[in-house]
């Protein structure tokens, strides 16, 4: 891990379990069947995938298991991207929808330096770990605040309004494969 990467982890520490379960079962609580609950199964997918990744058993089934989380990654936070961190912008969370851009900028550039380690060595482990974290905290900020309070603020029409686009730029990027999920 480099000395930034260090930083970075001691700056932001990151919530236990215990809030992380906490601030999940809220968001499900207040989600329904619409694009919270969908962001919701696309947070726990990614957090198999960053399990998949990490017990592969060889350097090819772990290089194939990262190309599965980087699909699900790209195309989940281009969902948000295009559609909800711009609805947290005209809701008057133009700060944490700065900050949700940054992070997942962030965690693209995490995702490509981990692409040229080699998957068995103890740096590519440090570096996706690292990355788990980083996408750890983020999502309970999703889950803990801005998504909850974007919820609560969207009338009905916003609401299948934003499940409905959410949807569809998922799908843009994931095609078929989204189908399965």
């Amino acid at each position: 891990m480099s000395l930034i990467d260090k930083v970075v982890a001691a700056v932001t520490p990151e919530a236990s379990e215990s809030e992380r379960v906490q601030a999940r079962q809220r968001a499900r609580g207040m989600a329904g069947s619409g694009w919270l609950a969908r962001v919701i199964e696309h947070h726990e997918q990614i957090e198999q995938a960053f399990a998949e990744v990490r017990l592969a058993a060889s350097a090819s089934q772990r290089r194939l298991a990262q190309k599965q989380l980087g699909e699900v990654l790209t195309g989940h936070s281009l969902a948000e991207e295009v559609v909800l961190y711009p609805a947290m912008a005209l809701n008057d969370q133009k700060g944490p929808s700065s900050t949700a851009y940054t992070q997942q900028s962030e965690a693209k550039v995490e995702a490509a330096a981990l692409e040229t380690l080699d998957p068995e060595s103890q740096d590519f482990l440090e570096k996706l770990e690292h990355l788990r974290a980083a996408v750890a905290h983020h999502i309970y900020e999703e889950e803990s605040l801005w998504f909850p309070q974007l919820m609560s603020e969207a009338d009905t029409a916003m609401k299948r309004r934003l499940t409905t686009r959410y949807e569809e730029e998922f799908q843009r990027y994931m095609g078929a494969s989204a189908l399965t999920t």
